[in-house]
Parts: C-alpha cells; sequence; structure tokens
C-alpha cells in the first residue's frame, strides 16, 4: 500500500459573479472562478483530467469531465502550485461546483485530489 503522505494535493477555490455578462432577464448568471493547486505531497504529480459538478438553486446538475485545465496538463514538483481562471454559467442566482482532478505520478500512479465544495453566488443574496 502507499504512503498517503507522498501524494496530497490542496486545492483552493475563489468564485466571483461576473454581471456584465449576466442577464438575470434571460435567467444567466455568469461566474469566474479562479483555481490554486498546490501539491503537498512528497513526489510529483500530473493533473490529467478533471471532473466538476456543478449544482444550481433548482437542484439541477451538471457533470464535466475533460483532459487537464485550461488546455494545460501542468506537472507540479512538491512545494509547487498551479493557479487558473476559468468560469460557469448557470440558469439560476446561486449555486455550488465541487469535484475531483486525476493526477499521476511520474511512476504511472494514478490518483484523485478532491476539490472543496465551493458556492458560486451573485452579490447580498447569501447572508
Amino acid at each position: 500500500m502507499s504512503n498517503p503522505d507522498r501524494y496530497v494535493i490542496k486545492v483552493v477555490a475563489e468564485s466571483f459573479f461576473l454581471p456584465e455578462q449576466s442577464d438575470e432577464d434571460e435567467d444567466r448568471y455568469v461566474f469566474a472562478y479562479q483555481i490554486t493547486i498546490i501539491n503537498q505531497g512528497e513526489v510529483a504529480a500530473q493533473l490529467i483530467s478533471r471532473h466538476w459538478i456543478i449544482t444550481d438553486m433548482d437542484n439541477k446538475v451538471e457533470e464535466v469531465r475533460g483532459k487537464g485545465v485550461i488546455g494545460e496538463q501542468p506537472v507540479l514538483e512538491p512545494g509547487q502550485s498551479f493557479e487558473y481562471m476559468s468560469g460557469a454559467t448557470l440558469e439560476t442566482p446561486v449555486g455550488t461546483m465541487r469535484g475531483s482532478y486525476r493526477m499521476r505520478t511520474a511512476e504511472g500512479y494514478e490518483f484523485d485530489a478532491d476539490i472543496p465544495e465551493f458556492v458560486l453566488s451573485i452579490p447580498r443574496i447569501l447572508h
């Protein structure tokens, strides 16, 4: 069995509402989010794919799977981090995102790095 301390990837997310791209009359709410992926483990790992679960206020769920992030499959050495911005569009003013990144070490060992749930919300709707 592998030593779990060798494979520790921390994911931090921050979301932003984009009012200039949104249209409340059309139930179109656009959000950007910044992701920071930090390799806190002992071995280098490459991000090979992503799996997102996006849920809106009406409990409509969209799952997104794909290779890499923003067209990249970064390799993170121990202690390194990688940041990127992306976006999501909802039909409600509030929703959540969570998921995982599939990581691969140089030896070919694969593991999932959890993306903790974070909220997408227009300002002043949640107290």
